[in-house]
């Protein structure tokens, strides 16, 4: 068994097993099945929608989400800089184009008054903004209070890229419920799993029956194969349903501990000059990963410092995602940028942070830090 300290590993047992192999004996394990059904309402009654609809993988969620809001070719959708590649690549694979939007400093999130700014921008010059894409991220909710009202004034839609924040909630609503559509992500490393999976979630019942139907490749109501459009392979199995719908039921379980661990992380951080953690603030967040930004000139070291040191001790860490701006996918896309995205790439990383962490492996993790951190401040007096 591996020694390695991994940054967010799958957290499974009993029940999950349970929950498997009472959905493998019921005999219903292709992409339908009461499971299937069972996890989309439960999961809608979590966020708080009208409903949902269970695909292969966030990604998916997103291209569906897209499409129901009217994304299509020649259209620009605005999306953060700082997030995971797939927000950015499920825009192409509607035909239309993303520009990029950099972000708040204290928390990541998407920065609102360049949303604002950028809308204007694109509209003045005859573009149709199809969306805006705002992502929820490390499971932080973006500011919805400011950015809610300035897509709605300039008539944009919002598919809110909810899939590192399940759980997580703004002013007491859940992630996931903003805008005309939200997505979330069940893959491996996310705060539940259903190995890999998605959700589109919506109250928009015309746009999940819409989903829907293309995620089934876009199969009409008929006793033989017919298809008008062309459809999508996107639903999620019975069984990994089965396996989402235990993860739901220990989610806050695992919420706890993940934000157990960061207030550890914060108390080992505070008395550092220069090191903060990412939207500390948000008591709502889930606390999917921990991410630190470091200031090397005050702090005396740099984020990957601390890197190199924990990996030599098994211990996994990540940069914070590298800007799409800075992707060579992306390099010649258009961008409204400040220069924050990048700051935090060249002097952020995130920590372990995974639910499944058992005692001694945390131990272990904060005594590595510690230790760096004792041996710099030496370091840094003698």
């Amino acid at each position: 068994m591996s020694r390695t300290i991994y940054l967010s590993s799958p957290d499974v047992g009993p029940l999950e097993e349970s929950y498997l192999i009472a959905a493998l004996r019921s005999g219903w394990v292709a992409p339908v099945g009461p499971d299937l059904d069972a996890f989309e309402h439960e999961v809608a009654a979590r966020v708080g929608t009208r409903g949902a609809v269970a695909v292969s993988s966030g990604t998916a969620a997103l291209h569906l989400a897209l499409l129901g809001v009217g994304v299509g070719p020649g259209d620009v959708v605005i999306v953060p800089t700082l997030t995971f590649v797939a927000t950015a690549n499920a825009v192409r694979y509607t035909g239309a184009r993303p520009v990029f939007v950099d972000c708040d400093p204290h928390t990541g999130n998407v920065d609102v008054a360049l949303v604002a700014d950028l809308i204007h921008r694109l509209t003045a010059r005859g573009e149709r903004v199809g969306a805006v894409v705002p992502v929820d991220l490390f499971g932080s909710c973006a500011d919805y209070t400011a950015l809610a009202p300035v897509c709605a004034a300039a008539g944009v839609p919002v598919v809110e890229d909810a899939a590192e924040a399940l759980g997580a909630t703004h002013h007491g609503r859940p992630a996931g419920s903003f805008g005309q559509a939200g997505v979330l992500s069940f893959n491996g490393n996310k705060i539940m799993t259903t190995s890999g999976g998605g959700m589109l979630v919506s109250d928009d019942t015309a746009l999940l029956a819409r989903a829907r139907h293309l995620s089934t490749q876009a199969r009409e109501p008929t006793p033989h194969y017919e298809h008008r459009e062309t459809g999508y392979n996107y639903r999620l199995s019975n069984l990994l349903a089965a396996l989402g719908r235990a993860q739901l039921v220990r989610l806050d379980g695992m919420i706890a501990r993940r934000r157990q661990l960061r207030d550890r992380y914060a108390k080992l951080f505070a008395p550092i000059p220069g090191v903060r953690l990412l939207g500390l603030e948000d008591i709502d967040s889930n606390c999917w990963l921990t991410s630190i930004a470091v200031d090397p000139e005050r702090s005396g070291w740099r984020a990957a410092d601390l890197a190199a040191h924990l990996a030599r001790q098994d211990i996994e860490t990540r940069p914070v995602w590298k800007p799409m701006h800075r992707q060579p996918a992306y390099a010649d896309a258009e961008r409204l940028v400040t220069g924050v995205a990048e700051r935090l790439f060249a002097d952020g990383l995130t920590l372990p942070s995974g639910s499944a962490l058992n005692e001694r492996q945390i131990a272990l993790v904060l005594s590595a830090v510690d230790e760096f951190l004792t041996v710099r401040a030496g370091a840094s007096t003698a």
